[in-house]
Formats: C-alpha cells, sequence, structure tokens
C-alpha cells in the first residue's frame, strides 16, 4: 500500500480547486492504484500535476468529480478506464540520441564486441526497457547500425517495451516532426527517414530497414518478465525516479539477472544503482554501468 498521502490529515482537503476539485482522499486512493499498478510513488506534491491530467479524463468520462472516478477506476467495470488513468499520468518526455553519451558509449565501447560475436554466428540482444515513442530504440538501431550497416543480416535484435499502449502505437508508427529530428545528424535523416503525411501534417518516418529491428511489446516493469534469454544491454533512463526507494532497489536486482557477465546498463542522468544490486556492477561512465557477475542483487 502507498503511504505517500498522509490520512491522518483532513481527507477533505481540497489539495487542487479547479472544475473537478482535487482532495486529499482523492489523491490518496489515485496514489494507491497507480502505486499497485505500475509502482510509480505520488505525494501531495504532485496534486496539481495529477490534477491537470486526470481532469481530461474526467472530462472524457463524462463523471461530474473525482469521487465518482474513483469509484469508477476502483471497479471491474472501470477496468479499461483505470488502463487510460496510466496512460494519463504516465509522463512520456523523451528525444532522439537523449543523454547522447550513452549511445557514444555503446557505439565505441560495447558494439564492436557485439559486432565481431554475431559476425562469428552469435547472437546479440538490446532492450530499450521504456521505449517511450519509439525515439530510444530507434536512436539504439541508429547507432548499430553507424557501426554496422548490414546488422539486420545478422541475428540482432532490440527489444523495446512500454506500459502505455497508446504509446507504443505511435513508436510502430515511428513518424516525427522536424524538431523530433533537431538531434539526428543530416546523413541519418537522409538515409533513414522518409517524408510522409500523418493527419494531414509533414512528417519524418523512420523506414522499414530500421523498425525490422526493433521489436515493440506492452510491458509493466512491476509484473512478471516474459523473457528467456539474457540482454548484452538494457537502457531504462528516466524511469525508477518515480519509484519509491524499495521499488527501485527491486528493478536493479532483476535487471542483474538479465546480463551476462560484462554485460551494460544504462540509467537516466539522476539515477543511481542501489541496494544489494549495487556489488553487481562496476560504474563505467556517466550513469553506465556494467555487470560484473558478483553475487548479491537477489530478491
Amino acid at each position: 500500500m502507498n503511504v505517500a498521502i498522509d490520512q491522518r490529515r483532513n481527507p477533505d482537503e481540497v489539495l487542487a480547486a479547479g472544475e473537478f476539485p482535487l482532495t486529499r482522499k482523492d489523491l490518496a486512493e489515485v496514489s494507491a492504484m497507480i502505486y499497485s499498478d505500475a509502482g510509480i510513488f505520488l505525494n501531495e506534491t504532485k496534486a496539481s500535476l495529477v490534477y491537470s491530467r486526470l481532469s481530461k479524463h474526467i472530462r472524457q468520462l463524462g463523471l461530474r468529480n473525482f469521487r465518482e472516478y474513483c469509484a469508477l477506476v476502483s471497479s471491474p467495470a472501470g477496468s479499461a478506464a483505470r488502463k487510460e488513468m496510466l496512460s494519463f499520468l504516465t509522463t512520456n518526455f523523451t528525444r532522439f540520441f537523449r543523454e547522447n553519451h550513452h549511445f557514444d558509449h555503446l557505439r565505441d565501447e560495447v558494439l564492436p564486441g557485439l559486432v565481431s560475436r554475431l559476425k562469428a554466428g552469435g547472437r546479440a540482444r538490446i532492450w530499450s526497457a521504456a521505449s517511450s515513442d519509439g525515439q530510444e530504440p530507434y536512436s539504439i538501431a541508429l547507432t548499430a547500425l553507424s557501426v554496422m550497416p548490414n546488422i539486420a543480416d545478422y541475428d540482432f535484435k532490440i527489444l523495446a517495451t512500454d506500459i502505455d499502449p497508446k504509446i507504443l502505437a505511435a513508436a510502430r508508427l515511428g513518424a516525427y516532426d522536424a524538431a523530433s529530428l533537431e538531434t539526428v545528424s543530416p546523413q541519418m535523416r537522409k538515409q533513414w527517414f522518409q517524408e510522409v503525411t500523418v493527419d494531414g501534417k509533414p512528417k519524418f518516418q523512420v523506414v522499414d530497414a530500421v523498425k525490422r529491428l526493433i521489436t515493440y511489446n506492452e510491458l509493466n516493469l512491476m509484473a512478471a518478465w516474459p523473457f528467456k534469454g539474457k540482454f548484452d544491454v538494457i537502457f531504462c533512463r528516466n524511469v525508477v525516479i518515480y519509484f519509491d526507494e524499495p521499488t527501485q532497489m527491486r528493478i536493479w536486482s532483476r535487471f542483474s539477472e538479465l546480463l551476462p557477465v560484462g554485460g551494460h546498463l544504462y540509467i537516466g542522468h539522476s539515477e543511481r544503482v542501489s541496494g544489494d544490486a549495487k556489488a553487481c556492477f562496476d560504474n563505467t561512465g556517466i550513469t553506465t554501468y556494467r555487470y560484473n557477475g558478483k553475487p548479491g542483487g537477489k530478491v
């Protein structure tokens, strides 16, 4: 149970006023549900954010207030609305080659070894664990193609997962406006994107040769992970900052179980591996870790 909201205080106090006033009790219920469903930790400092995002959902559903909303999304009849609530509350900020030092490290330190393995008949797997609208996994794919242009001819695959099915649909489409491509080199834009029109607007769409490297699947990091093999590289950046410390430590431990010795983990600029799993990783750069195979980190 999420205890981020102090329910000993007046539960009817309005924490965010507006068309649909948000009370402490409302926020406590929303917070408990989102924590249970996705591990996202909300406290009273997030009241305005919760109000601004969910008031749109309340309006769409034709409900009168947060009381009715909480009653709906906590009921069996509101399971679809509850899943939509998660989409409204999930932060999906991303961009191509965000935290570019990770892609430099991937290109210079990791991919040469993976390419040698591929050429010898082996396999290579990379996981983008919170892929958002696809800009991160496409950046991984473009980096791989810059090292080995024919990498699609080998047993190389990128798995991209996210909890939000709507954002995954956008990722599969892979069509972006010009501003989104500001961090993509002109050469990459010319080679790997094509101009298209989506809903009457000009877009730049990732070509199929890049898309074929990536498989998109819906996945909740709090649920079971249906993986049979290990990943050589895991990207999970700017995600665990939304989790409390116990949840963060559990995630790091689970990642350690999916990496071979020498495998790499890239995390967000304000994140650090913590808990027992810390002993399993060597810090090899800015928020860049290598799994060393030492005991620890198991849950």
